[in-house]
């Protein structure tokens, strides 16, 4: 592990006493002498997260109200020895409650949790978490969730770990397998934990916390899960920069192994209707790590799943999200971060098509299955939109109608239209495969791409800008089969000698 940049730090007595040397020395009032020293400190590279910044008289440390809660909890905890029974658990419970609240509504503006974890507050929840009876669900609940609301960086993650967090949150979840309440929140936890911190993964996964999950999937609740998905994803997510060679590829090919990928399969039969749908894809996609996984996500019926997708989407005639939901494939395998909601479906579905794509074996069996036809289709959908279609008209021409797949991936481009990313997809199925580069134009894909010329003649000047020209002609010269729609093209371009 690379080492961590030093951060300069300062404790919330220094602090106060710096505010109060301004009024006292410098004659500052209370006002402006919290300003100055706020500035100064700042100015200095320290690290002011976890201090409560007041003017002294108007209240200080032990006035705030996490640390208050934070106090209440300590002192419960100092009054128990081994587990929680009766009205503590009731007390706890409403505490955890206040602490979660504080801690997540202000957490941007105020840093409650990061003065709640640099006053010790993530040690305590993680202590109190292992002194709570199995039976007590709400309580864990509530638990999980204060914990999970601390968990907001590196250094709260590496406190959670080294209080034993990994191991305590593994078993209560291995516990309540069967309680839809304790897997969301747990898995919350475990999301937030590993998050960018490569030990907390490591951990999590000497733990076994993929046959944990694997037993999930394989229950009756697995689609009301989201935080599964989540944590499915992190897991499987390289983003620690302290790490100079993460082993999440390890981890992903474990996960498809022992049957996940299946599982996540599974998950996706719900369709469009399903709420679960764009995190359980998001989650496929970090598991199909090599061509492997993506034959064995094939076998299990993943191309007929997603294909269905693609369609249901299409139907749904939602510009906003047929745009945002090819967005990903110009990230060059990089994963998304989670969104909720409907409107990146299409994103993930697209993206998660072009991964399965990417294996020379799954490639025919999409053209087989209709796939090439839907994805124009897709884009027929949506093609009275210029500014989707600008960049669909170059990507679409320069792959079909170049000679040499290289150079035609090289100057592909893909912002933020539907059909350039459509367009991606069918370049990753048209790699060295003639054949399905045929079924592409059979498709229409030309078609559509002369039509969108037509339609929005203000398009020619960015494609002629762009060296589109050169790419038809080459068409001419190498694809017998293509010599009459790149007259066409170059006709619609506005050439002169579109003929020769």
């Amino acid at each position: 592990m690379a080492p961590t940049k030093n951060v300069r730090t300062i404790s919330q007595e220094a602090f106060d006493e710096l505010v109060k040397e301004n009024i006292d020395d410098l004659g500052m009032d209370p006002a402006e002498a919290l300003e100055d020293a706020i500035q100064t400190l700042s100015l200095q590279g320290v690290d002011l997260s976890g201090i409560v910044k007041c003017v002294p008289g108007e209240g200080g440390i032990k006035d705030h109200p996490a640390m208050q809660c934070l106090d209440k909890l300590n002192q419960l905890n100092a009054d128990s020895k081994d587990q929680f029974g009766g009205q503590d658990l009731v007390q706890i419970t409403a505490l955890l409650n206040d602490l979660s609240e504080l801690c997540i509504s202000n957490k941007e503006d105020s840093g409650n949790a990061a003065i709640v974890a640099k006053n010790g507050g993530i040690e305590l929840v993680c202590l109190i978490c292992s002194k709570i009876p199995t039976e007590s669900r709400q309580c864990l609940v509530s638990c999980f969730k204060a914990m999970a609301s601390l968990l907001t960086d590196v250094q709260s993650t590496e406190s959670f770990r080294a209080s034993g967090g990994p191991k305590i949150v593994v078993g209560i979840l291995s516990d309540g397998i069967r309680d839809l309440d304790i897997l969301k929140s747990g898995f919350t936890v475990v999301a937030a934990a590993a998050s960018g911190n490569e030990v907390v993964k490591q951990s999590l996964m000497d733990l076994r916390v993929d046959e944990l999950i694997l037993r999930v999937l394989s229950g009756q609740t697995q689609g009301s899960i989201q935080s599964l998905y989540d944590a499915i994803r992190v897991l499987l997510t390289s983003d620690d920069n302290r790490v100079v060679a993460s082993e999440v590829y390890g981890y992903a090919r474990r996960f498809a192994k022992i049957g996940i990928a299946k599982a996540l399969v599974e998950s996706l039969h719900g369709g469009l209707s399903s709420p679960s749908l764009v995190s359980a894809s998001i989650a496929l996609k970090a598991v199909a790590v090599n061509d492997e996984i993506c034959k064995s996500i094939a076998d299990a019926g993943g191309i007929d799943v997603l294909l269905k997708c693609v369609d249901d989407s299409g139907e749904q005639r939602n510009k906003t999200v047929a745009r945002t939901c090819c967005s990903l494939l110009s990230k060059s395998c990089k994963m998304v971060p989670f969104k909720n909601g409907f409107s990146i479906v299409g994103d993930v579905i697209l993206e998660l098509r072009a991964s399965l794509a990417g294996s020379d074996s799954n490639k025919s069996a999409i053209v087989e299955k209709g796939g090439m036809d839907k994805l124009i289709k897709l884009s027929a959908r949506f093609s009275d939109d210029p500014s989707v279609l600008q960049e669909y008209l170059y990507n679409m021409i320069v792959f079909l109608f170049s000679n040499n797949s290289s150079d035609a991936l090289r100057n592909t481009r893909c912002n933020n239209g539907c059909e350039s990313h459509v367009m991606a997809i069918i370049s990753v199925l048209c790699l060295r495969s003639p054949d399905n580069a045929t079924r592409a134009v059979e498709a229409g894909a030309g078609d559509l791409a002369i039509q969108a010329m037509q339609k929005f003649p203000a398009a020619q000047t960015l494609l002629l800008n762009n060296g589109i020209d050169k790419f038809i002609r080459k068409a001419k010269e190498n694809h017998e089969s293509c010599k009459d729609a790149a007259t066409d093209a170059l006709r619609d371009l506005g050439l002169d000698n579109y003929n020769s």
